[in-house]
């Protein structure tokens, strides 16, 4: 079935430029994953933490410029649901939504939890299901103000990490001889990578909001590789940084690594607005999330794959209001009874499996050698680096997806018997 002629019905209405489609891109990779998955990368990674970063960043661009390519092409909700199912066949798409879904939906309720550990730790998990609710209400009201609330996030957090930044590289504990060290090997390199890609996954919100942009053909290829050069621009000032005073070593022991660098640096009193920091990008990473997980929520429903009630479209805010408010429902329940703040590699491997889909779909396009090989690359760069994340990430990914090939296959033997 032809994207276009999925959207014809419940079709949503396209409001966002350049600047907002960019905005909401930061505000999902600017996110906890710069306050998070530093300690883990550097303990995998060693003195090769910034070579890890610039793998991931490799992959990363890869994965946008295939992303970018398609949803160009193919400018409706879902993401690489859409692009699998036009270029390589339902299966594909299925799975591509199916992993993005369950895996994002864990990611959210982590999030979730995030922001409840950093904001009031005593009471994380009622504070956790607030923040559910007071986004999904955010996103009921319509793109834009999901956007405007996003500006707000992106903007105050790049400011609390300009301060990190500044405290660090100025204070005298800051040793250039920390950022590298031959404390390092192959597998702990690509392993660091895979860890520090899920800081990068965010763009996928500008190409799941495809059929929210203006002028999507010329939008999206603009947004997506802007908002992945301010992210790694960004990832590598605060990773010079957090190394130059703490070390790979010291980065790698610590539960909070900003908070800890910027103390190590001799300015304690930044620690506050450090976790402040945190609690917004927590926030920043949940909203862009929900608008993720909803709209490929959408895209498989308007299939059949989920329930068709799931496709409805808001007459007057232009938001798939029941995909948002089964996701927030689903997602508070997790995020009151559970703690799903270990799902991070779990959501890499998701992730990394959903954009293999992606350059396996962007090579099926009538492109040039250069358009073909970054695709190639990404393609390898996802499979190499999944397979590199640690033994209880790579096996929990791996069997998500199996489960949701055994769902899709009784599905359609079901269908069949009808």
């Amino acid at each position: 079935m032809n994207a276009n002629a999925n959207a014809t019905h419940s079709e949503m209405k396209r409001t966002l430029g350049v600047f907002d489609a960019v905005v909401v891109g930061l505000g999902a990779m600017i996110g906890a994953g710069i306050f998070a998955a530093l300690a883990p990368a550097a303990r995998a990674a060693g003195g090769a933490l910034l070579a890890a970063l610039a793998l991931a960043a490799l992959v990363a661009y890869c994965n946008a410029h295939s992303s970018a390519r398609l949803a160009a092409r193919y400018p409706s909700s879902g993401g690489t649901y859409v692009y699998g199912r036009e270029r390589l066949g339902s299966f594909w798409g299925y799975l591509a939504g199916w992993g993005f879904v369950v895996g994002k939906t864990a990611s959210c309720a982590a999030m979730a939890l995030t922001v409840g550990a950093y904001a009031w730790p005593g009471q994380q998990h009622a504070v956790a299901v607030a923040a559910v609710v007071a986004l999904t209400a955010a996103s009921y009201g319509g793109v834009q103000k999901s956007a405007r609330i996003a500006r707000v996030i992106v903007a105050v957090v790049l400011a609390v990490l300009a301060g990190v930044v500044v405290a660090c590289l100025s204070s005298g504990a800051a040793d250039a001889g920390r950022l590298g060290g031959a404390d390092w090997a192959a597998a702990g390199l690509l392993q660091g990578a895979g860890l520090l890609f899920f800081a990068f996954a965010g763009y996928a919100r500008i190409t799941t909001l495809g059929e929210e942009v203006r002028d999507p053909e010329r939008t999206i290829p603009r947004a997506v590789p802007l908002a992945l050069g301010i992210a790694l621009l960004v990832y590598a000032a605060v990773s010079v940084a957090a190394l130059s005073v703490l070390g790979a070593d010291g980065l790698g022991r610590s539960a909070a690594p900003l908070a800890d660098a910027v103390r190590a640096a001799g300015w304690p009193g930044l620690t506050p607005v450090v976790r402040v920091g945190a609690a917004l990008a927590a926030l920043g990473s949940l909203l862009a999330l929900v608008l993720g997980v909803s709209r490929t929520t959408l895209a498989m429903a308007r299939d059949g794959h989920l329930p068709r009630a799931l496709a409805a479209v808001h007459p007057r805010h232009q938001v798939p209001h029941h995909a948002e408010l089964a996701v927030g429902a689903v997602v508070a329940v997790l995020a009151a009874t559970t703690d799903l703040r270990g799902a991070i590699g779990f959501s890499s491997f998701g992730v990394l499996a959903y954009y293999a889909i992606a350059n396996a779909s962007a090579w099926t396009l009538d492109s040039g050698v250069k358009d073909r090989a970054v695709a190639a690359v990404g393609l390898s760069g996802c499979v190499v680096l999944a397979c590199s994340l640690p033994a209880a990430s790579a096996v929990t990914g791996a069997s998500v997806l199996a489960l949701g090939a055994l769902v899709y296959g009784v599905r359609r033997r079901l269908t069949r018997g009808l």
